[in-house]
């Protein structure tokens, strides 16, 4: 009798995880990110409303990278540049960029792969290199290839198109868009090690 209860106990215990570890895979992933409007900035200090509607404080690290990211063209996107595209499931089966963002060359290989992200359920980043570019009905289908696969992804016209450009310490004003990269230190503050800041008035779409 102890055989067949311990088998029954066991099988319970494979059933109970294999549950657990697919809830897990279905949650969202942990966001590291902040994305909204500066509403001011005092020396390294920034408070940030947030998208959800709430004021952030964070304070820049000492040595934060700071970038700027400003608006292309399709036309402006060239094979072989290093991308990266945010995008969701299409009902074709492809994946549709919901934007696009072109990084300098001293930046290729940055985050490569393909990974999920936070925008918006289901959504992920495939950071690569672009192999070609196909004209169709429906917009221009991308093939971005990374170490280990590949991904095609549709570009539509409701897709962002941007790219990255130098930007300094007086683009963070009140009023611009960003979306900054943090971590808690030990004492509990937030504090952003990168930060990306729309110019002119542009708000990152990543």
């Amino acid at each position: 009798m102890f055989l067949p209860r311990l088998l029954t106990a066991l099988c319970a215990v494979i059933v109970s995880v294999a549950f657990a570890s697919d809830a897990l895979a279905q949650q969202p992933p942990i966001s590291n990110r902040v994305r909204g409007e500066i509403l001011s900035v005092n020396g390294d200090i920034l408070i940030v409303k947030s998208r959800d509607g709430t004021n952030v404080t964070m304070k820049m690290a000492p040595k934060a990278t700071l970038a700027g990211l400003t608006k292309i063209l399709l036309s402006d996107i060239k094979d072989g540049a290093y991308i990266g595209v945010t995008s969701v499931p299409a009902t074709d089966g492809l994946q549709k960029a919901t934007e696009v963002h072109v990084f300098p060359e001293s930046m290729r290989g940055a985050g490569e792969g393909s990974r999920p992200w936070d925008t918006q359920p289901q959504s992920s980043m495939t950071n690569g290199g672009l192999d070609k570019m196909v004209e169709n009905n429906d917009g221009s289908t991308l093939t971005v290839k990374y170490k280990g696969g590949e991904k095609k992804i549709l570009v539509t016209p409701e897709t962002k198109l941007v790219t990255f450009v130098p930007a300094e310490k007086s683009d963070l004003k009140p009023g611009a868009q960003l979306i900054a990269f943090t971590d808690r230190t030990a004492d509990g503050a937030l504090e952003a090690s990168r930060i990306t800041v729309g110019i002119d008035g542009l708000t990152p779409p990543m």
